[in-house]
This record gives structure tokens, C-alpha cells and sequence, in this order.
């Protein structure tokens, strides 16, 4: 069992195959917790960029923003739902998003889809993250 923090710890079962790149679980300490919404690939103004690579990349920076707004940062991230639609290069888009969010891991769940609501979005991405005191 991890030890509790004043920051979310990756919980990685010695039963279950470790990855760099995200975590089996998370334990967030109690407080103040902020959910954010579904992001695309759009930019400030809402134009929807082109491809699954710079959705990734601009859906995932769009996160960061929601985040920072909120006074808290990937660190504190301890859930995060990439939306992909089916057919998608998910390769191509976890890499973009990744070169975006960096190698803090976290739990992730990818997600296959028929669509989103907006036409042409190729990528969501929600998250839930901790706030520090």
C-alpha cells in the first residue's frame, strides 16, 4: 500500500506489468478535486486543428490550461480519458499528446469512439486532478 501525501501517489501492483508512461492507479488525497471537461483539438479562438497528431498535441495543452487556471499542474493529475475515434492512428495521437504532457505518469484509460459531438474532432481529453492547499 502507497503512503498518503500531500500529492496524488501511483499505486503499480508488483502482480500487474509496469510501464513508464502511466500507472495502474492513483491515490488522491482528500480535498479539493477538479474535474476537467472534455477538450479537443481546437485552438483559443475554437478553430479545430487538422490531424490526429496536432488535435492530440493542442487537446492536450488545452488540459494544462484548464488546469493551471484552476492552480494546480500535471502533477497533481491522477486520471486522465483520451478519446480517440475509431480508425485513428492511436500511436501517432498518445505520442503527440505525450510530447505535450510529458513523463508524468498517471492512470489513463484510451478510449475508441465512434465520433464526438463536434465534426472533424478526432481526439477528447478529460481529466481529474487534485488541488494543493
Amino acid at each position: 500500500m502507497a503512503v498518503m501525501t500531500a500529492k496524488p501517489v501511483p499505486v503499480d501492483p508488483k502482480e500487474l506489468p509496469s510501464n513508464p508512461a502511466f500507472t495502474q492507479g492513483m491515490i488522491a488525497p482528500a480535498g479539493k478535486t477538479l474535474y476537467v471537461g472534455g477538450q479537443l483539438g481546437t485552438d483559443g479562438r475554437g478553430n479545430m486543428l487538422e490531424g490526429v497528431e496536432a488535435q492530440s498535441a493542442q487537446a492536450m495543452r488545452n488540459v494544462l490550461t484548464v488546469l493551471a487556471a484552476a492552480g494546480t499542474g500535471p502533477e497533481n493529475v491522477v486520471k486522465l480519458n483520451i478519446h480517440l475515434v475509431h480508425g485513428v492512428d492511436v500511436q501517432a495521437g498518445y505520442a503527440a499528446s505525450r510530447s505535450v504532457w510529458g513523463n508524468q505518469r498517471t492512470a489513463i484509460t484510451v478510449i475508441s469512439t465512434a465520433g464526438h459531438a463536434r465534426p472533424g474532432a478526432l481526439v477528447e481529453i478529460d481529466a481529474i486532478a487534485t488541488i494543493p492547499e
